[in-house]
């Protein structure tokens, strides 16, 4: 893991430890795992790019904010014919 990569995973990880959206968004996130979390998992899997931008669609999709329970949407194994790494 390159020094670019292991910085934003530890931004994400002092956003999610300060207290993430209910904090600085005054929100609950719609998807399990959060949408930090599913970034974070994205970046370990699939590499800083494509992880960066599996996490912004992701944030894209989560617009209810009054969602009764949370959608179950893990990371993808793959992305277009590409293995995890």
């Amino acid at each position: 893991m390159n020094l670019l990569t292991k910085a934003v995973i530890k931004l994400i990880e002092a956003y999610q430890r300060s207290g993430g959206g209910r904090r600085f968004f005054k929100v609950d996130c719609n998807f399990t795992p959060s949408c930090s979390e599913y970034t974070r998992q994205a970046i370990l899997n699939h590499g800083l790019l494509p992880g960066l931008k599996l996490g912004i669609k992701r944030i894209r999709r989560c617009n209810e904010a009054d969602t009764m329970a949370n959608i179950n949407d893990p990371i993808p194994l793959t992305i277009k014919g590409r293995a995890s790494q």
